[in-house]
């Protein structure tokens, strides 16, 4: 797995208790715990909503965020199991004071997905009523998606930042899978929702799909980022967990695209 290698004594204070688990018989999960930064990658059917039919089918990773001096922490697509989420962030010392949203597709932020109702925002209002950051092209999708108000949100543009005690979390706006679709940037670190994936990248034939967005976004955005910065993608579609941009510049065949023409002509346009 490529990626900084996690260190290996703050991965065991994070693991606190039995081999592999954590307070509470939570599964514990590949994570970087760092003096600077609290940050877990939590997959779903495994770290967390092991028990849901279907959570393990569709890979979605979620993330927590946190400030290790002020105990605080921000959750990213909350979904499939708000409560294992919260518990997690609990256990660890953290309490979860807002929500960031890549995107509004019901498997990131929950609500009905094909008829099947999945837990998400909804159910993070009832138990911590916290404010929920959405790029502003996103947010009447998640406010129909997952029936959250006008006053849950705070909408947000490309360059913005939201400070977590010492923390900066910088948004990038990365459209093309959705209008509003939103990258996070934590140090070297890029949150990518479903923009993103280690050797792919997200549908562009869905509502709101771009493929020229798309195409802009991975070759004149995330491909101008260092090589270093450090992939986190929104699902488990890869051949590892996380990636780099270098490595992706490298492997991923959508980020080598040389043109836009060959762009189009492999979206089929």
């Amino acid at each position: 797995q490529s990626g900084p290698r996690e260190d290996e004594e703050s991965q065991r204070q994070v693991e606190r208790g039995s081999p592999g688990r954590s307070p509470g018989g939570l599964v514990a999960s590949p994570a970087m715990r760092m003096d600077d930064l609290y940050f877990l990658q939590l997959l779903a059917g495994e770290e967390v909503a092991q028990a849901h039919p279907v959570a393990g089918q569709m890979r979605n990773f979620m993330y927590l965020l946190g400030d290790p001096a002020s105990r605080e922490a921000v959750v990213v697509d909350p979904a499939w199991d708000v409560g294992g989420l919260l518990d997690r962030a609990a256990a660890d010392g953290y309490r979860v004071k807002g929500a960031l949203v890549t995107h509004y597709h019901p498997d990131h932020v929950g609500g009905d997905l094909f008829g099947l109702e999945v837990d998400g925002l909804a159910e993070l209002l009832e138990r911590e009523p916290v404010p929920i950051w959405v790029h502003r092209e996103e947010a009447e999708g998640l406010k129909r998606v997952t029936g959250v108000s006008d006053s849950d949100l705070r909408r947000v543009d490309s360059g913005d930042t939201l400070g977590l005690g010492d923390l900066e979390v910088r948004f990038r706006h990365t459209p093309g899978h959705t209008p509003g679709s939103q990258c996070f940037l934590i140090g070297n670190r890029l949150v990518a929702g479903d923009t993103l994936f280690v050797q792919g990248c997200g549908r562009v034939d869905l509502p709101g799909g771009d493929p020229e967005a798309m195409y802009e976004t991975l070759t004149g955005r995330l491909a101008k980022l260092p090589a270093d910065t450090v992939l986190y993608p929104g699902h488990d579609y890869g051949p590892r967990r996380t990636s780099t941009i270098g490595d992706e510049l490298r492997e991923n065949y959508y980020m080598r695209v040389r043109s836009l023409d060959d762009w189009r002509r492999l979206m089929g346009m």
